[in-house]
């Protein structure tokens, strides 16, 4: 690895919030310290993750393909078919850190009840009505008219939404995952989507990336994607660069913490 092959490094400054593809027990031991960015983008994910959830609330993903075929829809008789409204809706967010709570701050200026899963929830959180640790997350699936995917990957949260917990949400409500693209089993989302057991899918990040050519989520209806474009901004590199300064000065001072350290 390129990062351990370089015999005089001590620092190392990832430029996003995930880390998993690092190995972080040899860079320890290689005595290099290691920061991440975590919070730099959670303005940007939690936004991106409101506009994906009203994109398939208001459809306007139908609109933009109904606009570049030049129809203009008439008003929809079927009540379930129409777009939706958020107040009274209830989200369920999985990964309370700093993205999950902005996005748990948008929600309520939606009016929406906001439900949290989080490992610690020794403390409640301001914008958060129900705090819950990871084991509660299947049962409390039906409930969420969203639910919201905003956590790390690790082997707890790899294929999170499987046949299962998919199986477990309302025919009528929504899943958006702006977090790794694992925590969904892609086969298991796509089957569910084509069935109808769900009402749509709000996806930033794959399994793969790039999305294959020839996978089913390019052409489902209910579904909005976005390439992994949940973090970027025209802010992004100031805001990295921004704690990057900040660990620097820290470790030139001597300080024993950096910001946002991981090892």
């Amino acid at each position: 690895e390129p990062i351990l092959a370089a015999k005089r490094l001590r620092f190392v400054q990832v430029c996003a919030a995930g880390y998993d593809q690092f190995d972080l027990a040899a860079i320890e031991a290689a005595g290099i310290r290691m920061a991440n960015a975590s919070g730099v983008n959670k303005n940007a994910v939690s936004e991106h993750a409101m506009a994906l959830i009203l994109a398939l609330t208001r459809q306007i993903h139908i609109a933009r393909d109904n606009q570049r075929n030049h129809h203009w829809r008439g008003m929809i008789s079927e009540f379930a078919r129409r777009e939706d409204e958020l107040p009274g809706k209830t989200m369920l967010i999985f990964g309370v850190g700093q993205i999950g709570q902005r996005t748990a701050k948008l929600a309520k200026a939606f009016d929406m009840t906001v439900i949290g899963i989080r490992r610690d929830i020794s403390e409640p959180l301001a914008a958060v009505d129900e705090l819950y640790g990871p084991a509660d997350f299947p049962s409390l699936i039906p409930r969420a008219d969203v639910v919201v995917l905003c956590c790390p990957l690790t082997p707890q949260t790899t294929h999170l939404m499987n046949a299962a917990t998919l199986a477990a949400m309302k025919p009528s409500a929504y899943l958006v995952n702006v977090a790794r693209g694992a925590c969904v089993d892609e086969t298991a989302l796509i089957a569910a989507l084509d069935a109808g057991a769900i009402a749509g899918a709000g996806i930033d990040t794959t399994g793969a990336e790039p999305l294959a050519g020839d996978s089913a989520l390019w052409s489902l209806e209910n579904v909005v994607l976005t390439p992994h474009t949940g973090g970027e901004t025209r802010k992004y590199e100031d805001n990295v660069i921004d704690i990057l300064l900040d660990n620097v000065d820290r470790l030139t001072g001597g300080e024993t913490a950096l910001r946002n350290q991981i090892v």
